[in-house]
């Protein structure tokens, strides 16, 4: 008797690959349905801005092609969607950065007169024109931070330093697209 329930429960159990094969689906289902959640409710990933159709085209115009915030801008644009013009000939718009500008300020020193904090501040300005009408008013908008500093690890601070800048550059870049993908 105990041998024929053991065959009938092997028999009527699902087998192993049947039951991964369930549990795949299971989480493939509920995969689909958090994307769906998440997209109904207006859920984008950050960075993921689209822009309007005056920014399809756009001229930037900025003072330093190379510094941490042009880079970042002109990457972003594109990443958006936005063909980069060489010219304002052709350009649906221009987007003007007036200033792009790092300072960096003491903030202590110690009893031997040696700075032992700092702070740097990025201030960016911009605004975008079509034609002759101002789309975008200038914008200013800046960040700040501070980090310790160590003579003795001199070059270590100042890679710090450049990592902060960089990563400055591209909170700034990410407002001011936020800003871009409101226009009308």
């Amino acid at each position: 008797m105990r041998r024929v329930l053991s065959d009938y429960q092997a028999a009527t159990r699902p087998s192993t690959a049947a039951r991964i094969g369930v549990a795949a689906c299971i989480g493939v289902a509920a995969c689909i349905g958090a994307a769906l959640a998440l997209g109904g409710c207006g859920f984008r990933l950050a960075g993921s801005e689209t822009l309007p159709t005056v920014l399809a085209k756009p001229y930037l115009s900025v003072r330093n092609p190379y510094s941490d915030f042009s880079r970042e801008f002109e990457r972003q644009l594109k990443t958006a969607g936005a063909m980069l013009q060489v010219g304002r000939e052709g350009a649906s718009a221009t987007i003007d950065v007036s200033k792009d500008q790092v300072e960096q300020r003491i903030l202590s020193v110690s009893a031997r007169n040696i700075p032992t904090e700092y702070e740097l501040i990025y201030t960016v300005v911009y605004s975008v024109h079509a034609g002759d009408k101002e789309v975008l008013t200038p914008q200013t908008i800046f960040l700040s931070r501070d980090y310790s500093f160590d003579e003795t690890a001199l070059l270590a601070k100042q890679n710090e330093a450049d990592i902060l800048r960089e990563q400055m550059a591209r909170d700034l870049v990410a407002i001011a697209m936020r800003r871009l993908s409101r226009l009308n």
